[in-house]
């Protein structure tokens, strides 16, 4: 099932031509709802994907998405201000993200932030309700043994997936500190940096463009969007010196868990702010890698012996803000514990190679993709064989498929039982969709 809502493609594109092309209830669909919607999955890279007759297919997701709202609002769900107001805050943000900067989101939209906003709200609205709904109905729909079995053994064996190598493969991570000397060093540095920018000597942006050790700023010259309240995403240091900045202010040097900063403030809209940072990180010395390195030969020799569990170290002494917390795994891009060897970079490759499950690695130093030099210590808990899809090795994949399986028959039970009771309506143009056959056979006797 498709369910797509009001999309950013709105943002930078008028549809001249526009009428109501569906409806179901008091619910309407616009053309530009199907053809904006289509424009975003093609501007996100998704057009190779795409249905062989996208608009019959975004449309049925417009219609499932309108039903789910007409009976979420039958039914008395609620979806509170909260809620939305959240929602909208993280897609005004990745607009900007997307776009540059405030102003220039507010350029291409022709509005202001606040109108952008009011603008989706009903859309957002419309999608939570759906969502509520959609889990309403399947909220005690499992799976047993039983069934993923029974799923399985239906699957031609000539359609089976063929897996390659997969591993599961977890990390200590410690990164090396730089010692006092180096950090003063930097620091008065990025004062005389300061000293200049509020001189006049040199800009801000062109003091980061020559000196900022942030690599994916830098070019840019340092410029940031931030909203006080994205703590998940920056450094609380770092947010809190920005926010207390007055426009064309510059900080003092703050650090933050990536090194030491100077940050400038160019605009602010209450919780919202551009802002420029000059970042330098002081270099490691070989002495400190070393005494990470032989940090790390202390945890493996505590795990060898028994004398603590990997997930006790992980706890204790990993600095992997990004896997700390799951144990220490490296994750694949869907968020599952099984990658392929192409999904690791080189170096853990290498020091891997000659590992068995349930096995630890030296410790390795390693520059990351950011040029910080680190030093890990890596656990190979899984390795498999590359092999045909099979209900021993791949009992989770299977049993994910299966109870998605069983979710869409629900759901498709669900509508069946619920599309006679609601005014469908259709426009004419779409009569060659034979995805909407249900919905044609109900809206045929209005």
């Amino acid at each position: 099932m498709i369910v797509v809502g009001r999309s950013s493609a709105q943002l930078v594109k008028k549809v001249i031509a526009d009428k109501i092309v569906a409806q179901v209830g008091d619910k309407i669909i616009l053309r530009s709802d199907v053809l904006n919607a289509i424009s975003d999955a093609k501007r996100q890279g998704t057009e190779a994907q795409l249905p062989p007759n996208p608009e019959c297919a975004f449309l049925e997701g417009q219609l499932i998405q309108k039903a789910l709202v007409l009976q979420a609002e039958k039914d008395s769900l609620i979806v509170t201000e909260d809620e939305i107001d959240a929602a909208l805050e993280n897609q005004v943000r990745g607009f900007i993200r997307e776009y540059g900067s405030k102003e220039t989101l507010e350029e291409i939209a022709g509005k202001t932030i606040y109108q952008i906003k009011e603008d989706f709200k009903p859309a957002f609205k419309e999608r939570k309700l759906a969502d509520q709904m959609r889990n309403k109905v399947l909220e005690n729909i499992k799976i047993t043994p039983t069934e993923v079995k029974g799923f399985f053994n239906k699957i031609s064996k000539d359609s089976l997936p063929y897996y390659e190598t997969e591993i599961e493969v977890s990390q200590i991570l410690l990164i090396p500190k730089s010692n006092k000397d180096v950090d003063e060093y930097v620091i008065k540095q990025l004062y005389d940096y300061r000293r200049q920018a509020e001189a006049g000597t040199k800009k801000f942006e062109q003091l980061t463009k020559l000196y900022s050790d942030d690599l994916g700023t830098e070019k840019q010259g340092g410029t940031l969007s931030l909203n006080r309240n994205d703590k998940g995403m920056w450094d609380p240091t770092f947010l809190s010196a920005a926010f207390k900045l007055k426009e064309g202010q510059i900080s003092p040097v703050i650090k933050s868990k990536f090194g030491y900063h100077i940050i400038q403030m160019v605009s602010r809209a209450g919780d919202d702010a551009v802002v420029r940072h000059l970042l330098k990180i002081p270099p490691v010395t070989d002495d400190e890698i070393k005494l990470a390195t032989q940090k790390l030969d202390s945890i493996r020799v505590k795990l060898l012996s028994n004398e603590m569990s990997f997930g006790e170290a992980i706890n204790k002494y990993s600095e992997d803000e990004n896997s700390k917390f799951n144990g220490g795994a490296i994750q694949a891009r869907d968020g599952s514990t099984y990658i392929t060897i192409d999904q690791l970079d080189k170096d853990m490759v290498v020091a891997i190679k000659d590992l068995k499950p349930g096995e630890y690695s030296k410790p390795q130093y390693y520059v990351d993709e950011r040029g910080r030099k680190l030093v890990r210590l890596i656990y190979l808990k899984t390795r498999t064989t590359p092999h045909r899809e099979n209900i021993k090795e791949d009992y989770n994949k299977i049993a994910q498929r299966a109870l998605e399986d069983k979710k869409q028959e629900r759901l498709e039970k669900w509508f069946k039982e619920h599309l006679p009771s609601y005014y469908i309506s259709i426009d004419k143009e779409f009569e060659g969709c034979t995805s909407l056959a249900d919905w044609w056979k109900y809206a045929a006797k209005n």
